[in-house]
Formats: C-alpha cells, sequence, structure tokens
C-alpha cells in the first residue's frame, strides 16, 4: 500500500512539475517578447523603470521556472533525494520572491494610474524633441497606438512653456492621424491637423487604448500567475513527501 501511495505521488510530483516547466517556458517567452517586440510595447515598458524591471523579472523568473521543472521531474522519475531537496529549496524560494513582487505591485499600483501619467506628460513632455527619451517615447507611443496624449488632446492644452511651430497650435504632430502608424508612415494631412481640424487628429487618449488593448491580456497574465503560484504550492508539497517517503 506504501509503494502505491509512494508511486502515485512521485508521477503527481513529475506532472505538477511538468506544469511549472510548461509555465516558465511561457514565462520567458512573454518576456522576451516584452523586451525584443518591434511594435512599441518595447517603448511603452522602457518609459517606467518598475516596468522596465519588471520585463527582466520576469524573463529571470521563466528561465528559473523552466530549468527547475525540468530538474523536479528528473528527481521525481529517478526518486533522487538530493535533487528533490534541491528543487525544494529553489521553488520556495521563486514562490516568495513572486509572492513579494504580487505584493509589491499591489502598493505600487497608484503609479500606473491615469493621474500620474497625466501629471508626468504635463511636467515632462518637450514635443518634437526626440533627444529626449521622455518626449521620444511617448511620440512613438501615440504614432504605434493611434492616440493623443493621457486623456486626449486636451492634455496639451496646459503646455505652454513649450517651443511652437508656425503650423503647431495646441498638439504634437505625433497625434496626427498617419496612413501607417509608425515614424516612417505618411501623414494623412498634417498642416490641416495642426492648424485644428479634428478629423485629421487622433482625438482618443492613450490611456484608454492601450488598457483595452491589453485589458484581455492583463486578466490572462493574472490567472497564468495564480496558476503558477497554487502548482509550485502542490509541488513543494509532494516534493516532501516524496523525500521523505524514499528509502
Amino acid at each position: 500500500m506504501e509503494g502505491d501511495c509512494l508511486s502515485c505521488m512521485k508521477y503527481l510530483m513529475f506532472l505538477f512539475n511538468f506544469f511549472i516547466f510548461l509555465g516558465g517556458a511561457c514565462l520567458l517567452g512573454v518576456g522576451i517578447w516584452v523586451i525584443v517586440d518591434p511594435t512599441g510595447f518595447r517603448e511603452i515598458v522602457a518609459a517606467n523603470p518598475l516596468l522596465f524591471t519588471g520585463a527582466y523579472i520576469m524573463l529571470a523568473m521563466g528561465a528559473m521556472l523552466f530549468l527547475l521543472g525540468f530538474l523536479g521531474c528528473c528527481g521525481a522519475i529517478r526518486e533522487n533525494k538530493c535533487l528533490l531537496l534541491f528543487f525544494f529549496m529553489f521553488i520556495l524560494l521563486i514562490f516568495l520572491a513572486e509572492l513579494s513582487a504580487a505584493i509589491l505591485a499591489f502598493i505600487f499600483r497608484e503609479n500606473l494610474t491615469r493621474e500620474f501619467f497625466t501629471k508626468e506628460l504635463k511636467k515632462h513632455y518637450l514635443r518634437n524633441n526626440d533627444t529626449d527619451v521622455f518626449s521620444s517615447t511617448w511620440n512613438s507611443v501615440m504614432i504605434t497606438f493611434a492616440c493623443c496624449g493621457v486623456n486626449g488632446p486636451e492634455d496639451f492644452e496646459a503646455i505652454t512653456h513649450l517651443p511652437y511651430s508656425s503650423l503647431e497650435k495646441v498638439i504634437p504632430e505625433a497625434c496626427c492621424q498617419r496612413e501607417l502608424q509608425s515614424r516612417e508612415g505618411r501623414f494623412v494631412n498634417k498642416e490641416a491637423c495642426l492648424t485644428g481640424v479634428e478629423r485629421f487628429q487622433n482625438r482618443q487618449g492613450c490611456y484608454t487604448v492601450i488598457l483595452n488593448s491589453f485589458e484581455t491580456y492583463v486578466y490572462l497574465a493574472g490567472a497564468l500567475a495564480i496558476g503558477v503560484l497554487a502548482i509550485e504550492l502542490f509541488a513543494m508539497i509532494f516534493a516532501m513527501c516524496l523525500f521523505r517517503g524514499i528509502q
């Protein structure tokens, strides 16, 4: 009876570690995509140090889970106590790190609010000055997502200390509609846009556009994170039980 129980636990341990292996591969893939993605999401992440750090943390955690899932599978099948103990200690450290990251993300969530981004935009944005990293990043975001400001073109009305061109009245040229959503894309009608003709302007705020674009993925990422934490917890329990059961 005890042998059957140990055998069942061994294969359950293998199954849980296989899911950890897959979860690590998913996190690794998402982390790589965020860092190398050429469509503009990388620039959004780079604009916020917290998000930029988070992308590399996701990459590192994915790589560690990928490796530990593999080690856990080997330890379970071979019934190797050393591998199981090594697996348990490292999966515990990763579990605690992920839990700490989730708590910090909850505590600092106000840094990602509409009001925070609006304040930062009005304080640091220098329109078409591409030598300034903040302004260049915002321009890339507005062009890529066909949006304007955080809430809309009205965000730029309060930025009175900026240099204006002879045409530019309120909005920067990054808010003007383009045939292709990239810096190389041709303007639909740049002169009309900059003189205030609304039908040639992107009127929707970037906060709403980006939130709507990634809302599904945010929930998916949250569900994936909860699933990974649950699997890690069960894997630690099975690892310790299997460790104690091996003679």
